[in-house]
C-alpha cells in the first residue's frame, strides 16, 4: 500500500513524546544516541545499538547537516518497528558536517522500517525539505517553546 503525499500525516510519525527541546547531548554521537533512546522508549525501535549503527552507516555516506543549524540524520533499519521521526533541539550548537559548515542545534532523526525505505522515507524527506525551505519555519524551529508548537509547525502544510 503506497501512501500518497497528501495522506502522509506528520501526526502518524511524530508525537510530543518524540520531541526533546532541551537535549543534553554535546556531540553528534550523543545527539543520535539521545534521540535513538527516545525512539526506543516510545516503542518505535526494538534495538538501540543496531539502529545507532545503521544511522552512523548512513552518516558516513554523506552530509546530513543542512544549513541554519538543522540536521536530518536518518536510519533505514531492521531495528525499526514503526517508521517515525524524533526531533531534538540542543542547548548549545553541536559540531556536525553541514552544507554551510556551521554547527547544528535542531535535529530531525528519521527512523525508517526497511519495508518503507523506498516510498514512505522519500515522502517524509520531501515533506521535511519543503518545510525547511521556508526561512520563517526555520526561525520558528529555533524559538518555539513547546512540543505542541513544534507539532503544529510540522503539520501546517498538511
Amino acid at each position: 500500500m503506497e501512501a500518497k503525499m497528501e495522506e502522509l500525516d506528520f501526526s502518524k510519525v511524530v508525537t510530543e513524546d518524540l520531541i526533546q527541546l532541551d537535549m543534553l547531548a554535546a556531540t553528534k554521537m550523543e545527539v543520535i544516541e539521545e534521540l535513538t533512546h527516545l525512539l526506543f522508549v516510545n516503542g518505535c525501535i526494538e534495538d538501540e545499538d543496531t539502529f545507532v549503527k545503521d544511522v552512523m552507516y548512513r552518516e558516513n555516506e554523506g552530509v546530513t547537516g543542512l544549513e541554519k543549524g538543522i540536521a536530518i540524520p536518518h536510519g533505514k533499519s531492521d531495528a525499526v518497528l514503526k517508521t517515525s521521526i524524533a526531533i531534538g533541539r540542543t542547548k548549545k550548537p553541536v559540531e556536525w558536517e553541514s552544507m554551510d559548515g556551521n554547527p547544528i542545534n535542531i535535529i530531525i532523526l528519521f527512523a525508517v522500517k526497511n519495508a518503507d525505505k523506498t516510498t514512505t522515507h522519500i515522502k517524509l524527506l520531501q515533506k521535511v525539505a519543503v518545510l525547511l525551505a521556508d526561512e520563517e519555519t526555520i526561525e520558528q524551529f529555533q524559538t518555539l517553546q513547546t512540543k505542541k508548537d513544534f507539532l503544529q509547525l510540522l503539520s501546517k502544510n498538511n
